[in-house]
């Protein structure tokens, strides 16, 4: 029996594998952004999963809401230091946008997430 609900949300799968891809990615980055973009890259990913599992493990919707919303923010931020990494050199086109599509499916399903608890406090 699983004792943690949120590990059963493909949303929260999802994103435990977009942290991954990022970390993948992030050996790829020159050393003088290890600090900065990096950095940067690496807690925006994580807040995504950190984020699922504190929202929807909190008893009021409103909050468990607030924390999707929040998760949403981060993976928009992901997004778009993915998108300056490529303009900068650091991952190619084709990274960039394996990476999109990986965000887009997470974006899709956080959205779910949050109107089903939406629908739960109707």
């Amino acid at each position: 029996m699983e004792l943690f609900g949120y590990r059963k949300l493909v949303a929260y799968k999802k994103a435990k594998g977009l942290v991954c891809q990022t970390y993948l990615l992030l050996k790829k980055f020159p050393s003088i952004e290890q600090h900065a973009m990096c950095g940067q890259l690496r807690r925006a990913a994580i807040s995504i999963t950190s984020n699922i599992a504190e929202g929807v493990n909190r008893s009021s919707i409103k909050e468990k809401i607030h924390f999707i919303e929040i998760s949403f923010a981060s993976l928009m931020e992901v997004s778009s230091q993915f998108e300056i990494a490529e303009e900068l050199g650091y991952i190619t086109t084709e990274e960039r946008l394996s990476i999109d599509k990986i965000i887009e499916e997470i974006a899709r399903l956080l959205s779910g997430l949050r109107k089903s608890f939406i629908i739960q406090d109707s």
